[in-house]
């Protein structure tokens, strides 16, 4: 090649096929070794990446395993309720069976487990009478523990966050107002960020004139960026598309989804909110890889009927239980995971950004029958 491009050329024999000319259209050496560079590094950071991500729900659960004081505090007020069953297995006597049964399903609603679930619980354990295995009181409460353990372990499935198989993975998180949706992404980013991934939140919520400002707030507490509309009355299903395509633009690896609280009764509200998925979804095939609906754990079962309305419009993939802070009334979600077949992934039991720990169905239920009941 000379000093002007031009190609030189070996004289071609009649079975040669003309070849163009096409060197000069190849980059220099050393500019194709710094596109090489640069794709395998992307390619490197996109492994790392993804590796990181599929094994955060595992991380974050086992280091939240020695923490359930708080849980055990949070329940306090179900555990309360729940008061009237250790007299039941006290008095216990196999004579009064039916009775004593029908007083522990009654025991059951009361502490808002739902008349659903209670029958379900109770059902079983009369089968293991009638069976004989169980003979005494000590037996049955054991039982009873089992009975809810196995119902929120077999219809909730796994509480792990099942994030996508290539970044960013998107989370989406609804609910209704005042239900702590905005303080528990604070605290997912936190617990994100804290295990070295690159978080962006999405501030979804256009309709709330604090919203913004309030999830920003929560991002400086986490050390993560946050992408808001740069617009008067823009429309929600645009900003998280908009935040999606940033992310995947600028290589983040987990997107958080803020949305405007809604009552589920609102149709024309609870199809927007279908409508911020979809939008998501178009950006990015598969997306959102999780659908969480945040849950106030002191409704009771008004959270069931929640939980219905949103599971129909957006397809839930899990439940965030929020303010377990011994006001709550536990039992409800029991009942929300055996109706709907949902997994618990995270519980609140505080305000502090530490203070939102991955769901423990053992935990859970050893704090609602202690071994050694508590007065509290």
């Amino acid at each position: 090649m000379d000093h002007v491009g031009r190609c030189e050329r070996s004289p071609l024999s009649h079975q040669d096929s003309p070849r163009p000319c096409c060197w000069h259209a190849l980059p220099p050496p050393s500019r194709l070794r710094s596109q090489l560079w640069r794709q395998q590094r992307s390619q490197q950071v996109c492994a790392a990446g993804t590796g990181l991500i599929q094994k955060l729900g595992r991380v974050l659960k086992e280091k939240a395993q020695g923490d359930l004081d708080r849980v055990f505090k949070g329940t306090s007020k179900t555990r309360q309720k729940l008061g009237v069953i250790e007299e039941l297995f006290t008095y216990w006597s196999l004579e009064d069976a039916d009775d004593t049964l029908e007083e522990l399903e009654e025991a059951l609603i009361a502490a808002d487990f739902g008349p659903r679930t209670s029958l379900k619980v109770v059902d079983k354990i009369r089968s293991k009478l009638e069976d004989g295995k169980l003979q005494n009181g000590a037996q049955i409460r054991s039982q009873l523990k089992q009975s809810i353990l196995e119902l929120l372990q077999t219809r909730g499935g796994n509480t792990d966050l099942q994030l996508g198989e290539t970044q960013p993975s998107v989370i989406l998180v609804v609910g209704v107002n005042g239900g702590g949706k905005t303080t528990t992404i604070g605290k997912l980013a936190h617990k994100f960020n804290s295990e070295g991934a690159k978080v962006l939140l999405a501030a979804g919520d256009t309709f709330r004139a604090a919203a913004a400002e309030q999830l920003q707030l929560w991002a400086g507490r986490s050390g993560v960026a946050v992408h808001a509309a740069t617009r008067e009355k823009a429309r929600p299903d645009n900003v998280l598309y908009e935040a999606v395509n940033k992310a995947i633009k600028e290589e983040y690896e987990i997107v958080v989804c803020d949305t405007s609280g809604r009552l589920h009764t609102n149709v024309q509200l609870m199809e927007e909110l279908a409508k911020c998925k979809r939008a998501i979804g178009k950006r990015l095939a598969g997306a959102p890889h999780e659908t969480l609906l945040v849950l106030d754990g002191t409704t009771g079962l008004n959270m069931l009927s929640q939980a219905r309305q949103f599971n129909k419009t957006v397809k839930l993939t899990g439940i965030v239980l929020t303010k377990l802070d011994g006001t709550a009334r536990g039992g409800a979600v029991v009942s929300v995971v055996d109706e709907l077949g949902l997994p618990v992934k995270f519980v609140g039991v505080g305000e502090t950004v530490e203070d939102l720990q991955p769901f423990s169905a053992e935990g859970f239920v050893d704090a609602l029958f202690p071994a050694q009941l508590s007065k509290n």
